[in-house]
């Protein structure tokens, strides 16, 4: 199964996904990490990333394709959630394309709504861990049990830097105008699936689950 998860930043998009590679053993491949992590190595995409990077312009298009269909065969990868990428109706096109040639395809397109009033309230108070910056809480929703450390490693927590307050509308309003086409672009094919990110954490995690196949309507029978 391939999921392209979306949702704002906020949305709670990166507690899911996390708890999608714990229980189910699902490959979690963020087009941000790769890059950094092929800079980081220091391999030939590495390099040619960096270029561009360095230059101030995008990363091209087939680039990126060519960096996360390459992680995925690395992993052997059959259960994959797509993250941040991809963020156009070019992006998307072209990811069909070349996932078509693999003999692949995206199954399904959940996508965690949350109003952006909400999405301010919650990045104000967004914490990330610094050993693992996937292990996510929030001082007002979600707060470790201990104030400043992660529950998981027990690393310290730290704001990041795009979650302060001057950053983040700019960051919402970059996102809408961004993402929006893409949403209708999966709501044609069928692909989309809304969740509504306002509830609850395991109520989001239930509805995420049923949308990709996880769970039946029957809160109590999990399917594969």
């Amino acid at each position: 199964m391939i999921i392209v998860l979306v949702g704002a930043p906020g949305a709670g998009k990166g507690t899911q996904a996390g708890r999608l590679v714990e229980t189910y053993g699902m490959v979690h491949l963020s087009s941000g990490d790769l890059l950094r992590d092929e800079r980081k190595r220091g391999t030939d995409l590495g390099k040619l990333a960096d270029r561009y990077i360095t230059a101030g312009t995008l990363v091209p298009d087939d680039v990126v394709i060519k960096m996360i269909l390459g992680k995925m065969r690395e992993l052997n990868a059959s259960d994959v959630i797509l993250d941040g990428f991809p963020r156009t109706v070019a992006q998307a096109e072209a990811l069909d394309l070349a996932l078509a040639a693999e003999g692949q395809k995206i199954d399904a397109v959940p996508y965690i709504m949350v109003k952006p009033a909400t999405l301010l309230d919650r990045l104000g108070g967004r914490l990330t861990c610094r050993a693992d910056g996937s292990h996510l809480y929030n001082a007002k929703y979600n707060p470790p049990a201990v104030a400043g450390i992660c529950d998981i490693d027990g690393s310290p927590l730290y704001q990041r830097e795009d979650d302060l307050p001057d950053k983040i509308k700019t960051r919402l309003d970059t996102y809408f105008a961004q993402t929006m086409p893409v949403i209708e672009y999966y709501r044609a094919k069928g692909l989309l699936r809304e969740i509504n990110g306002e509830q609850d954490i395991e109520q989001v995690w239930y509805d995420l689950l049923l949308a990709i196949g996880k769970q039946s309507e029957d809160p109590g029978l999990l399917v594969g």
